[in-house]
């Protein structure tokens, strides 16, 4: 299942009341659980009506779709931003953005584990956003990697995302200095391993 996101999905710029909904979903998800946060107050928070919401959403289930599409866009950005279109920078960026989140204010571990853990249905159409998310974080540091000289470019970038998905995870349910401290050192074995 590929990935949209409502910002990219047409040419026309998203509408603003469609936007704030979906930033609103954002915090709000992403602090409190998808389960946890009913339409009722999504709507209050976003400062929109009922008729609103459903004309852009049309139900909590495709607004759940947009919001993990509209994370992984973001989190795409964020590694972007940092790479500078370097090969190197996109691992450094992947794991620097991780670190980064475990430290941030009200920090709650992965959003798209969070997402997974809310839907065990393995059919679920949030599972398959979760899952299409993780296989592209895998192929995009495969891809830097490969071009990096990484001998097993396919297997460091696996073992770079679990350690990633094993740190957020392990910060925000324990000890978050070792987290951070397990995942800087993947960092730098798999980039020794390259050069």
């Amino acid at each position: 299942m590929p990935i949209t996101s409502p910002l990219t999905a047409s040419t026309r710029p998203i509408a603003p009341a469609k936007l704030r909904i979906l930033q609103t979903a954002d915090t709000l998800f992403t602090s409190e659980g998808i389960r946890n946060v009913g339409i009722d107050r999504l709507i209050g928070e976003s400062k929109v009506t009922k008729a609103t919401f459903y004309k852009h959403y049309g139900s909590k289930d495709r607004l759940i779709l947009d919001y993990l599409g509209y994370r992984h866009e973001l989190e795409n950005g964020r590694i972007d931003e940092r790479a500078a279109g370097s090969a190197e920078g996109v691992v450094r960026a992947v794991v620097e953005l991780a670190i980064s989140d475990i430290e941030g204010d009200g920090f709650r571990g992965d959003p798209f584990t969070n997402a997974a853990a809310e839907f065990p249905e393995p059919g679920h159409p949030a599972r398959a956003i979760v899952r299409e998310h993780r296989e592209l974080l895998a192929e995009r540091l495969d891809d830097a990697l490969r071009e990096l000289g990484h001998p097993m470019a396919g297997e460091a970038a696996d073992d770079l995302v679990l350690a990633r998905d094993g740190a957020l995870s392990g910060a925000f349910s324990g000890d978050a200095i070792a987290a951070k401290s397990a995942l800087q050192r993947s960092l730098d074995r798999t980039l020794a391993a390259a050069s």
